[in-house]
């Protein structure tokens, strides 16, 4: 049984809780444990993941959260910085899942975020669980 954090970047209570739910019934679904953790922000989301890779008490990791483009150049910052960050992570061998959606509006944040339409949060954390599998069939 794998132990998994979920680390979340709660900006938009209402379409965490979606993305949240999706990621707890996967992780279950697959007969896993997880904790929560809230950062926040998107931007903090690598940092909180690498602090907790080195702890060493969790398996894998699924980064939560939603970034809306808004009428600045700081949806592109956050969006291709936060995905660099998580994509750092992954090649330094972090089993990690990204479910940060970045939208254009509230609209498809709702779809992509609800566990009974896109299931983003259910997706992350099967990507997730998908690259510790990996990790562990080349280990050794």
């Amino acid at each position: 049984m794998a132990h998994v954090l979920i680390a979340e970047a709660r900006f938009y209570d209402h379409l965490n809780d979606l993305l949240i739910a999706g990621a707890r019934r996967a992780i279950e679904a697959a007969g896993h444990t997880h904790e929560l953790v809230t950062v926040p922000g998107a931007l903090e989301l690598p940092p909180a993941i690498a602090r907790a890779s080195e702890a060493g008490r969790f398996d894998a990791y699924v980064a939560l959260g939603v970034v809306i483009r808004g009428e600045t150049y700081h949806f592109e910052i956050v969006a291709g910085e936060s995905a660099r960050g998580l994509m750092a992570l992954a090649l330094d061998g972090v089993a990690v899942g990204n479910g940060i959606l970045t939208v254009e509006n509230e609209e498809q944040a709702l779809v992509r975020a609800d566990p009974a339409a896109k299931d983003k949060g259910g997706e992350a954390a099967v990507a997730a669980l998908t690259l510790m599998t990996v990790a562990e069939r080349f280990a050794a």
